[in-house]
């Protein structure tokens, strides 16, 4: 389901107020960062897009597919996954409401993607074209920084998860995720939201050995494990 909205200002005070987390979303989106609900408001006046609809398990794009379009996630996840030739597939991330899809092909030479994206449930996307983009860049100094910086972290990601995934011993992978989690969550009692294949697909790595090394930690003292909720006990002894 696609429903387009022009760049009439009434229209987009009236689409603000029937869906509020569309603006809720934009608000969290980097490429808007610093901005007010009334600086977006007037801002996306100048501009056409459309707030699209996608049932689960749809199929956003495939590996090598150009990209089109300027998405933002208002709802749902979609998941991104790259492929080897012996069709494994590695999970690359996922992207929740607030987060663009694929900034850095948007402008790009070659804007084939990379990865298959697909939807985690019921998805909904604020859509603009990439010449409204442009627009918007040339228009306002904040979206163009904020721009460059979502391009910036892109590559620090990028580069963080080459490392983890060629570098690091699947140890070293499993205390990563626990640490990296623990620091999002605040607290040494960290919340897996994805089961254990899914943690396995992320790092390229098989189910079992995630287990084992898990179990490992365990016995050693360093965590304990209850279902989804893991409790970090010793950091040390994970990174021995």
């Amino acid at each position: 389901r696609v429903l387009f909205r022009s760049s009439n200002q009434e229209n987009l005070r009236n689409f603000v107020t029937m869906e509020d987390n569309v603006m809720k979303a934009l608000r969290s989106c980097p490429l808007f960062a610093g901005m007010s609900e009334i600086e977006i408001d007037l801002t996306l006046g100048n501009i056409s897009y459309q707030l699209v609809s996608l049932p689960s398990h749809e199929v956003y794009a495939l590996a090598g597919m150009p990209c089109k379009y300027v998405d933002i996630v208002v709802s749902g996840k979609l998941i991104c996954r790259m492929a080897a030739l012996s069709g494994k597939q590695v999970e690359v991330s996922r992207l929740h409401s607030g987060n663009m899809v694929a900034p850095a092909f948007i402008f790009s030479k070659d804007r084939s993607l990379p990865v298959s994206v697909e939807t985690d449930g019921k998805v909904q996307l604020f859509r603009m074209r990439p010449e409204e983009l442009k627009r918007l860049i040339d228009l306002d100094e904040t979206i163009r920084m904020n721009y460059i910086r979502i391009l910036s972290n892109i590559d620090v990601f990028l580069t963080q998860k080459m490392k983890v995934l060629s570098l690091f011993t699947v140890r070293e992978k499993v205390a990563y995720l626990l640490m990296e989690r623990a620091g999002e969550q605040g607290s040494n009692e960290v919340h897996l939201e994805r089961s254990r294949q899914e943690i396995a697909d992320s790092f390229g790595i098989q189910k079992f050995s995630l287990l084992r090394v898990l179990s490992d930690f365990e016995k050693e003292g360093a965590i304990e494990i209850h279902g989804r909720t893991i409790k970090i006990l010793d950091r040390r002894k994970m990174l021995k």
